[in-house]
C-alpha cells in the first residue's frame, strides 16, 4: 500500500536542528575547514495515475544547496513496509541513478543511529519501514538539482473503494504561532499533489477523512487534488460505483472496549438520473443592523441561491424586519421569468426595522409538502427577536411544531444572534446551523451552505441492517445525500461479526437499498483517524445538546472525559490552559455556571461573542469529516483563548489526536491520571528505541519535547534524563500489556 513519506531535506551530519520530515540527505564528506553545505528542498510534485488497481506514481523533487560548501551524500527514502513495488527509478536530472532497496530490518539500524546522532526523535514514526537508498551527485553551491522516483504499485480495496495512502511528512514552515496578530507558520517549500483517474463514470466521489480534496472532472477524467499547504499522512478512499452510490465501511478497535466505524456513502460527482425536486424556501433578515456591506454580500449569495434552481424546483423567497415581505404568495415555479423577478425583489430590498423572527417563521412554516418534493428553508439572520414573540424558548417551541418534514439549515451573522434558537431550529429541521463570523464574507459561508443542497439524489437515509450492533452514530439522524457530497458517518460497534451494512433510502417514492460488505473485529489497529473523528462529532453533538436541552453532571464530564483523550479542546475542557496541573488529577465534576448550563432556562443568555465562538466550535465539530478540519476547529480555539488573554494558552499542543500541557518543562499527555503507573525512560537510550519497537503508536508523541509523558490505558510512560537505559527481562513485555490494557 502506497505511504510515501515526502522529502524534506537535511544534512544529517551537519545539522543544527532537527529533522523536519522523513526523507534527507546524509552528507558523506569528512569535516574539513570551510564553510558547510545547506540543502534544501524547494519544491515536490507528485503525480500519480490511477489504472484499475494500479497507481503509477512520480514523484518530482527539486533540491537546492544554499550554503557554500559543496554538498554529496546518499539520498535516503523511506519506504513504507506494505507496499508493493512492482517497477522503481530513479533519476537525478538527465542520469538514472541506481537505488538499493532494504528491508525493514536492514533500515531499522539506519534511522536509528540519525536519531541518537541527531537526538531528534522525528524517525522514530518510520519503524517497519524499508528504506531506499542512493549516491546523489555533488550540488555545487547555489547548485538547484531534480530528482525524479517513479514506482508502480498494486492498491487495496476498502469496500466499494480503493483506498489511497500517502505520507507527505512534517514540512519546514516559516515562523509564528497564528496567533492573534501574528502570522499562521506556513510551510517554506512548494507542493503539488494530484491523482488522475481516467474513465471516471466508473466512480462516486473521492473523500478523504485526513485533508480537503479538491475533485474535477476533465471529459472522462477526474482529478483529485490537495491544498498545497497539506502536510502528515493522507488517506483517500476513490468508491467504485455499484448503481447509484459507492458504499464502504473501515473499522478500528483498540480490544477491550467497543471499537469504531467509518461508513462512507458516496454519489456520483456530477447528477445521474433524475433528482428529488426541491421546495426551497430562503428567508433574510433585512433589519437595520444588516445595512452596508451585511445586505450586499446576503443579496449576491441569494442571487446565488436563486442560480441554482432547477426547472423542477420550486422556491419561496420571504426578507423580514419588523414586518415579513413576500415575494409571491406559495412556492413559484423556477421558470427564467420568475427567477429574474426575484433577482429585481432582492435588488429593491433596503436594511431598515426591527427583527421579527417569529413572524418570518410563522410565514414559512405550517404548509403540507407535495408528495415527492424535499422541502428545504435556509434561514438568515444577525439579530435576536426584539418585535413580536421574543423568547428564544418559545419561538423554537412553536417552530418545532410545526417544521414538518422541512429541512432548516439556520446562518447566524455576528456574536448577537441567539445561538440556542438557531441550534434548536437546524436540530427540529434536521438541517445544520452556520456561523459567520462579524467581518467575514457572508456569501462564502452562503455558498457552503447552498452547495451542499444544489441536487438532492437520495432523501430519508437510515441504517437499515448490520452484522453488529451500532451505537452513537453521528450524524444521529441520516442526513439527505446530495450529488457530488459524499456522505460520512462515524459511530461504535458492540460486539464483532461479518456481513453486510444496508443503507436505504428513497427517491421519487421508491425505496433503494445500498450494502457494503463489512468487517467488525474485536481488534483492528489501522485506521486511527475513526476514533478522532468520531470524537469530534460526538463533542460537537453533545454540546450542541447541552445548550439546548441544558447542562447535567453526567453530560458535562462526558465531554471533558472525551476532551481529554482524544485532545480537543471545547468550552468545558479549555480551562486545562489555566490549571495544567489540575486539570487531569480531579475527580470532582467541572463547576459550570452561567449560559454554559444551556437549556431553555438559560436560552436567552445564548448571545454574544462566547456563545457565538461556543456554538460556533459545536456546529463545525459536529460536522467534521476530516482530521484537518479538526485542527482546524483545535487552531482556532486556541486563538480564541489567546486571545482572551489565557494565561499559559500557548503550552497547549495538540498532537496525533492528544492534548498535551506543558508544566515545569514537561509535557504531560492530558489523559494521564495520578493513579496510573508511570515508567520513565532515558531518551535516545537502547531501553527508548526498544520501546519504540515495542509500542510503535507513541513515536508521533515522543518529538513533542525532551521531557514528555504519554499516558496508556493502566500505565504512562515518562521519557526524561533519569529514566531507566536497559529493560530487565520481563519488564517491557509488562509495560506494553500495562499501556495498551490487554
Amino acid at each position: 500500500m502506497f505511504r510515501r513519506l515526502a522529502l524534506t531535506i537535511a544534512l544529517a551530519a551537519l545539522s543544527a536542528g532537527g529533522l523536519e520530515a522523513q526523507g534527507w540527505i546524509q552528507d558523506l564528506r569528512p569535516a574539513r575547514i570551510g564553510p558547510p553545505s545547506s540543502v534544501v528542498r524547494v519544491s515536490s510534485n507528485v503525480r500519480t495515475v490511477i489504472d484499475g488497481r494500479v497507481a503509477r506514481v512520480e514523484v518530482e523533487e527539486q533540491f537546492r544547496n544554499a550554503g557554500g560548501g559543496l554538498a554529496e551524500g546518499t539520498y535516503l527514502y523511506p519506504m513504507p513496509g506494505e507496499a508493493v513495488f512492482t517497477d522503481f527509478s530513479l533519476w537525478m536530472g538527465e542520469n538514472q541513478v541506481r537505488g538499493e532497496v532494504m528491508n525493514a530490518e536492514q533500515a531499522r539500524g539506519i534511522y536509528e543511529d540519525i536519531v541518537r546522532r541527531l537526538r531528534d526523535p522525528a524517525l522514530l514514526t518510520l519503524e517497519g519501514h524499508g528504506l531506499i537508498r542512493a549516491r546523489i551527485f555533488p550540488i555545487q553551491p547555489g547548485e538547484t538539482r531534480k530528482v525524479v522516483l517513479r514506482y508502480t504499485q498494486v492498491l487495496q480495496r476498502a469496500g466499494d473503494a480503493l483506498r489511497l495512502r500517502y505520507s507527505i511528512g512534517d514540512r519546514p514552515v516559516t515562523a509564528g504561532r497564528g496567533y492573534l496578530d501574528q502570522p499562521a507558520p506556513t510551510p517554506t517549500d512548494a507542493f503539488r499533489y494530484t491523482v488522475a483517474v481516467p474513465g471516471a463514470d466508473a466512480y462516486g466521489t473521492p473523500y478523504s477523512p485526513t485533508h480537503r480534496v479538491t475533485t474535477r472532472r476533465v471529459g472522462d477524467r477526474m482529478e483529485i487534488t490537495l491544498e498545497p499547504d497539506a502536510s502528515g499522512d493522507v488517506e483517500i478512499f476513490i468508491p467504485l460505483r455499484r448503481g447509484l452510490v459507492g458504499t464502504s465501511v473501515v473499522t478500528n478497535a483498540a480490544g477491550g472496549e467497543d471499537g469504531y466505524f467509518m461508513l462512507l456513502v458516496a454519489p456520483p460527482t456530477e447528477e445521474e438520473g433524475p433528482s428529488v425536486p426541491r421546495d426551497l424556501t430562503l428567508v433574510l433578515d433585512i433589519s437595520g443592523s444588516m445595512s452596508g456591506d451585511k445586505i450586499d454580500q446576503a443579496r449576491a449569495a441569494l442571487r446565488e441561491a436563486l442560480a441554482t434552481l432547477r426547472p423542477a424546483d420550486r422556491f419561496r423567497l420571504v426578507a423580514f424586519s419588523t414586518r415579513v415581505l413576500n415575494f409571491r404568495d406559495g412556492f413559484a415555479p423556477a421558470t427564467p421569468a420568475n427567477v429574474q423577478a426575484a433577482r429585481a425583489f432582492l435588488d429593491g430590498l433596503t436594511a431598515d426595522g426591527g427583527t421579527n423572527i417569529a413572524g418570518a417563521l410563522d410565514a414559512v412554516l405550517g404548509t403540507a409538502p407535495e408528495e415527492g418534493r424535499l422541502p428545504i428553508i435556509v434561514f438568515v439572520t444577525d439579530g435576536i427577536p426584539t418585535v413580536g414573540e421574543q423568547s428564544p424558548e418559545r419561538i423554537a417551541a412553536l417552530a418545532g411544531a410545526r417544521i414538518g418534514t422541512a429541512r432548516m439549515f439556520t446562518v447566524g451573522v455576528g456574536f448577537d444572534v441567539n445561538t440556542y434558537l438557531l441550534d434548536r431550529l437546524a436540530v427540529e429541521g434536521r438541517g445544520s446551523a452556520e456561523y459567520v463570523a462579524p467581518n467575514a464574507d457572508i456569501e462564502t459561508a452562503m455558498s457552503a451552505v447552498l452547495g451542499k443542497i444544489q441536487h438532492p439524489a437520495l432523501v430519508n437515509l437510515r441504517i437499515a441492517g448490520a452484522p453488529v450492533s451500532l451505537v452513537q452514530t453521528y450524524p444521529a439522524s441520516l442526513p439527505d445525500l446530495f450529488y457530488g457530497e459524499e456522505m460520512v458517518v462515524f459511530g461504535r460497534y458492540h460486539g464483532t461479526g461479518t456481513g453486510p451494512l444496508v443503507v436505504t433510502g428513497e427517491r421519487n417514492g421508491r425505496t433503494e437499498r445500498f450494502t457494503a460488505d463489512a468487517v467488525f473485529p474485536a481488534t483492528a489497529a489501522e485506521n486511527d483517524f475513526v476514533p478522532k473523528l468520531w470524537a469530534s462529532r460526538r463533542i460537537g453533538d453533545l454540546t450542541r445538546q447541552i445548550r439546548i436541552e441544558g447542562a447535567t453532571a453526567s453530560l458535562v464530564e462526558e465531554v471533558r472525559s472525551l476532551g481529554l483523550r482524544y485532545g480537543i479542546l471545547t468550552e468545558y475542557t479549555s480551562y486545562l490552559v489555566q490549571e495544567p496541573r489540575t486539570a487531569w488529577s480531579q475527580s470532582a465534576p467541572m463547576p459550570v455556571s452561567g449560559a454554559l448550563r444551556g437549556g431553555a432556562g438559560a436560552a436567552a443568555m445564548q448571545t454574544g461573542r462566547d456563545a457565538f465562538a461556543n456554538a460556533k466550535a459545536s456546529a463545525a465539530l459536529g460536522g467534521v469529516s476530516t482530521l484537518s478540519a479538526a485542527d482546524h476547529v483545535a487552531g482556532a480555539r486556541a486563538n480564541e483563548l489567546a486571545e482572551a488573554g489565557a494565561p499559559g494558552a500557548v503550552t497547549v499542543r495538540r498532537v496525533g489526536g492528544r492534548l498535551f500541557v506543558r508544566n515545569d518543562g514537561v509535557w504531560t499527555d492530558a489523559s494521564h491520571r495520578d493513579s496510573l503507573n508511570v515508567v520513565a525512560v532515558a531518551p535516545f537510550s537502547d531501553a527508548y528505541f526498544a520501546l519504540v519497537r515495542a509500542l510503535p503508536e507513541i513515536a508521533p508523541y515522543l518529538a513533542v519535547g525532551d521531557q514528555v509523558v504519554v499516558a496508556g490505558r493502566r500505565a504512562s510512560v515518562k521519557i526524561t534524563g533519569s529514566g531507566q537505559t536497559t529493560w530487565q527481562p520481563g519488564h517491557l513485555e509488562a509495560l506494553v500489556h500495562a499501556f495498551r490494557g490487554v
